[in-house]
């Protein structure tokens, strides 16, 4: 049974031993200036977090102030050459080990799917919005550390208690509250927008528009792909998203029943304005194809540049394996440990293909910005996420 969130505590099996990007195979041939553009869109929101107060502390001094700099930058005009000079002369690679699980990345992405305003005709499956009891046992970037914790409950005159599942909340628990504001057409792919964490809809009209992640009702995630491969209702070597949702969709009953086996649900809240312009990750961070990366904020400050490398994800790149310097925008429930990453591949059915197959071995190479004198000194601890979430 799932306990409510553990207090954050100091992780200590984790080390960053600094590196040089000539030791990067790929870096003097990789996009800087993408990686740049996707950098600087992490700054406004981390400073928004800052100027919170409260929990300042996670973003480290010396990446604000590399946040300025590049902003800066931008403001003068950056090319290529200039971009690749702002994280060479302002940060320095550091290769993390650990005694945790191996690299290994996979992918997500933003689907677009078919849904009403209204319910009607083929247009049956709700998605709600956040309740107005639901509250957070820990901050939404640490909700992927917390094992089997609770990461949000129900508020109660007399305290809080365990929100609904999967199942009863589609049995109808929050049936007459208002809280669904859109309808879809497909219970399986509805499903996978749960997973990913955002979609975009096309109404029948023809418009679109955005929703996004608005907090979950705090149990933790499961696996339904794992759960079908140790209930041998699957083979391993033949899952994959594509094949998982037609495994899904070919038995409406058994299908129901096994992506119930999550018991984690995702509340959704639509995007309006300059928000609405792309998908959005932690943060409200907007998110950039090829670039984002999801991470254990546990371990890694949230705006990091990350030089991933993973010689045999070679389907993401037309140029052989995948070495990129990714930036950390995002988390997830199931992104968990030092070397642990989601690759976010855009938006739509390509994107989800290519993210449907990413299951890789990798390696993380974190770029940790040189601290001014005020801010510390170059040390990791500057720079590094130090509690748990």
């Amino acid at each position: 049974m799932p306990t409510a969130a553990p207090e954050l505590s100091e992780r200590t099996n984790i080390k960053y031993e600094p590196v040089t990007f000539a030791s990067l195979d790929g870096w003097k041939d990789d996009d800087h200036l993408a990686a740049f553009q996707a950098f600087l869109k992490s700054c406004k929101p981390l400073a928004k977090k800052a100027r919170a107060g409260g929990a300042a502390a996670t973003i480290p001094p010396a990446l604000l102030a590399a946040c300025k700099a590049a902003e800066q930058l931008a403001e003068a005009g950056v090319t290529k050459a200039k971009a690749k000079k702002f994280f060479e002369e302002g940060f320095t690679p550091h290769c993390v080990t650990h005694k945790g699980p191996a690299g290994l990345l996979t992918g997500y992405y933003e689907p677009i799917l078919d849904g009403a305003r209204k319910p009607g005709g083929r247009y049956t499956v709700p998605i709600y919005r956040r309740p107005g009891d639901l509250v957070n046992l820990v901050e939404e970037s640490q909700r992927g550390a917390v094992g089997q914790a609770y990461t949000h409950m129900r508020k109660t005159v007399s305290g809080t208690e365990v929100f609904p599942t999967r199942a009863m909340i589609e049995g109808g628990a929050l049936a007459g509250q208002g809280l669904e504001f859109l309808w879809l057409a497909d219970p399986v792919e509805t499903f996978m927008m749960h997973i990913q964490g955002s979609g975009r809809i096309r109404l029948p009209d023809g418009s679109m528009i955005r929703v996004t992640y608005d907090g979950k009702n705090g149990h933790p995630y499961t696996s339904v792909g794992r759960y079908l491969i140790e209930t041998k209702q699957f083979p391993s070597d033949a899952m994959s998203l594509e094949a998982m949702k037609d495994w899904l969709k070919a038995d409406p009953v058994r299908g129901r029943s096994a992506m119930q086996q999550n018991a984690s649900f995702i509340f959704f809240r639509e995007l309006a304005g300059a928000e609405a312009e792309s998908a959005l990750g932690v943060l409200d961070i907007p998110l950039t194809e090829g670039r984002s990366l999801a991470v254990d904020a546990g371990y890694h400050a949230l705006g990091l540049p990350v030089w991933v490398a993973a010689p045999e994800l070679v389907h993401a790149t037309r140029s052989g394996g995948f070495r990129r310097l990714m930036i950390a925008q995002d988390v997830g429930s199931a992104i968990k440990g030092p070397e642990r990453g989601d690759l976010y591949f855009g938006s739509g059915d390509e994107a989800g293909q290519l993210a449907g197959v990413t299951k890789h071995s990798g390696n993380f190479f974190v770029l940790l910005p040189k601290a001014s004198a005020g801010a510390g000194g170059d040390r990791p601890e500057n720079s590094v996420r130090q509690a748990g979430r």
